[in-house]
């Protein structure tokens, strides 16, 4: 009878259980519609220079061997390596949730019952051997291996472990995004430094023009030719240009100094050639098609794995609604008497039990925590399409960039050339008295003007096809 109601009881709560995990919220699908333009604005180029490792895009040589110490001892970098490392021990934390956990324990106790008691009573009428009573206090002393392993009959810690996995997968393309970027700031830092040495040098140049300018004026100033008004001028347009000097050597400074910080070691001078910076070459752009932004962007893939864990993490809650199966067993020895615990088989001890068990009321902890998987999902799909958009206008931009900044220079060079040949007509011009001073200073300040938007000009150029590189999803190989 006993026995039938026990079974029953068993049907009855197994029923519960079902129709518990048969209300279960309706997963919100998201929206993946990620589809890319066939072809950049007036771009049919199917070929992506992103393939290219970043050895071969770059030729100067004190450029390569500054990115290799970045990538060796930059700290961003190593953080990020650090958290690699960590998704990859929560991938064996989710293995180890797979498999039975088993321990090992002694123990030793000691209890003391009311002898007006039943267990009491029993003990006092006990016998372990003809004449031996059992001893009061009674003592208990064990040794056993207990395991434990939940039974994954709904994928629950399968989905888990592979989210763990793809978040890992995430993190070595986040560690690439960080290496692509960590590459184009060097590169970019370095173009800036050339180019500031370049102005620099110009700089330098024009002073001394200035300088002579204004021992000619001196000289047409005690030929009455001028007045004190045009070396006054003179004068001020060289300490002028003697104050852009210093503004640039702080610059210098500043550059190398976050150049040797991306670096990851304290400040010292950069190698570089400072030379012929004018005559650097872009390299040639080969933007592809948008579609090859999903296969070469670390930032677009990882944001593709991460919406594929988010995806595992809404069935891992979504398990949390259906029963749980499992087993434990324990096998040892027990004794009131260290002696004893090798007496076999009296002293062993061992169980095995199942159990099923699952939420009936009250769950609105795991609805809730459903639902924020379900947010979580749609923020990751979100978040790809974004990536994906910002990629797609990036590349975009910079190839518009570099056709503009190409016209530009060539703009700017022409302009440079005239100034040049005005600056020699002005000075002859003065000398004979058929221009005044003004004339003189207004062309020299035009003419360094040009000089250095031309060098701006040729460094925004660089930076723009480290940036269309960069932006491609190139880099990090």
């Amino acid at each position: 009878m006993y026995k039938h109601s026990r079974n029953k009881l068993i049907g009855v709560l197994g029923l519960c259980l079902g129709m518990a995990s048969c209300k279960i919220p309706v997963i919100v699908q998201p929206n993946e519609n990620t589809a890319t333009p066939e072809a950049y604005s007036g771009n049919r180029d199917t070929t992506n220079m992103a393939t290219i490792q970043w050895r071969s895009f770059f030729t100067d040589k004190n450029l390569v061997n500054l990115i290799d110490t970045a990538i060796q001892r930059n700290q961003e970098l190593m953080i990020t390596l650090q958290e690699i490392e960590m998704a990859k021990n929560d991938i064996k934390l989710k293995q180890g949730q797979l498999l039975p956990t088993v321990s090992a324990g002694l123990g030793i106790g000691v209890e003391k019952t009311g002898r007006y008691t039943s267990a009491g009573a029993g003990d006092a009428s006990t016998e372990i051997a003809p004449g031996k009573e059992v001893p009061d206090p009674l003592m208990d002393y064990s040794a056993a291996v207990t395991a434990n392993w939940e039974v994954d009959i709904w994928k629950k810690l399968h989905n888990a472990k592979k989210a763990a996995i793809t978040r890992y997968l995430a993190s070595v393309e986040g560690k690439n995004f960080v290496v692509t970027n960590l590459i184009a700031e060097v590169a970019n830092s370095y173009y800036e430094l050339l180019a500031l040495d370049s102005q620099l040098e110009i700089v330098r140049q024009s002073i001394q023009l200035q300088k002579n300018g204004l021992e000619v004026v001196k000289v047409q100033k005690e030929a009455s030719r001028v007045t004190e008004l045009a070396v006054q001028k003179f004068k001020a347009e060289v300490l002028n240009s003697r104050s852009l000097e210093f503004e640039i050597l702080q610059n210098i400074k500043e550059t190398e100094n976050r150049i040797n910080f991306l670096l990851g070691r304290y400040p010292q001078e950069i190698p570089r050639d400072k030379s012929n910076f004018l005559d650097l070459v872009p390299a040639a752009v080969r933007s592809g098609i948008p579609s090859q932004l999903l296969a070469n962007r670390p930032d677009i893939k990882k944001a593709e794995l991460e919406l594929v864990a988010a995806k595992l993490d809404v069935k891992v809650a979504r398990a949390e609604f259906y029963p749980s199966f499992g087993i434990s067993a324990t096998f040892g020895f027990q004794a009131f008497k260290p002696s004893y615990l090798v007496k076999l088989p009296e002293s062993i001890i061992y169980s095995l039990a199942g159990d099923l068990a699952g939420p009936l009321i009250n769950r609105n902890g795991i609805k809730a925590e459903f639902r924020n998987a379900n947010m979580r999902q749609l923020q990751a799909m979100f978040t790809y399409e974004k990536t994906i958009l910002n990629a797609y206008i990036e590349v975009s931009t910079q190839l518009s960039n570099i056709d503009n900044l190409e016209k530009n220079y060539g703009l700017k060079s022409e302009q440079v050339d005239a100034l040049n040949k005005s600056i020699d007509i002005s000075n002859d011009l003065f000398r004979s008295a058929r221009a005044d001073y003004f004339e003189v200073l207004m062309t020299q300040r035009d003419a360094l003007e040009a000089k250095l938007e031309l060098i701006e000009t040729k460094k925004k150029q660089l930076n723009a096809a480290v940036s269309v590189y960069q932006d491609l999803g190139g880099g990090w190989q």
